[in-house]
């Protein structure tokens, strides 16, 4: 049944702690903790800004988020900020990404990203990554102008691809996002990378995963 293999972006297929990580002399031992925040902040002010009817896009919230982390560890360095945000356009993909992305396509399966990032920032990143190849759409919340979990972002891929929401298998590291992928009517696998509990939300995921290794064997393409 399953036609499409569709993947969010931002802690699926891309490391979103890469570019805290590349810097990490530099930010010093709690660049673990900056990470954390940055990214905390990144999903709470889309998450804030669609409540209020203030929509900006990924790239401007990114940098909100991180000016909050950096302001949270005392840290004012102009030169490390602009160089982090530079890294964050151009994060590494989990080393898994591509082969499973060459083996789906393999399988006669489609595969796309719906991601909050932006156009260019997706782009960027998947050139970047090396995977702009190995995806047949890359799908920004921009076409819906608002964030997930708003039903109308995922309601742009089964637009886009004419298929049915049980046709499509979604993919998010985010519980809350795999939690609306499958209010939405998608099959849902969760890539619960940092074994976090489970979220108490209606419209649980099919499917629990460690990585992405997984996917194949649970949709079966192993």
């Amino acid at each position: 049944m399953i036609k499409a293999c569709i993947f969010d972006a931002y802690g699926t297929l891309f490391d979103v702690n890469a570019a805290a990580r590349q810097l990490s002399a530099e930010i010093g031992p709690g660049w673990p903790q900056l990470a954390e925040t940055w990214r905390a902040k990144q999903l709470n002010y889309t998450w804030l800004r669609s409540l209020m009817g203030q929509h900006a896009d990924f790239e401007q919230v990114t940098a909100e988020a991180l000016d909050f982390a950096l302001a949270a560890q005392g840290i004012d360095n102009p030169d490390l900020r602009n160089r982090l945000m530079q890294l964050y356009v151009k994060l590494e993909a989990f080393p898994e990404a591509p082969g499973l992305l060459r083996k789906l396509k393999a399988a006669g399966l489609i595969t796309g990203i719906l991601s909050n990032g932006s156009p260019a920032m997706l782009e960027a990143a998947c050139k970047s990554a090396g995977i702009d190849s190995l995806l047949d759409h890359v799908i920004s919340i921009e076409e819906a102008g608002i964030y997930k979990p708003d039903m109308r972002v995922y309601k742009l891929v089964t637009d886009r691809l004419g298929l049915a929401p049980n046709e499509v298998a979604f993919h998010s590291s985010n519980g809350w996002d795999a939690h609306g992928a499958k209010c939405f009517g998608f099959r849902v696998l969760w890539i619960n990378r940092a074994g976090q509990p489970k979220e108490g939300l209606p419209h649980a995921p099919d499917h629990e995963l460690k990585s992405l290794r997984d996917v194949p064997a649970i949709l079966g393409h192993a």
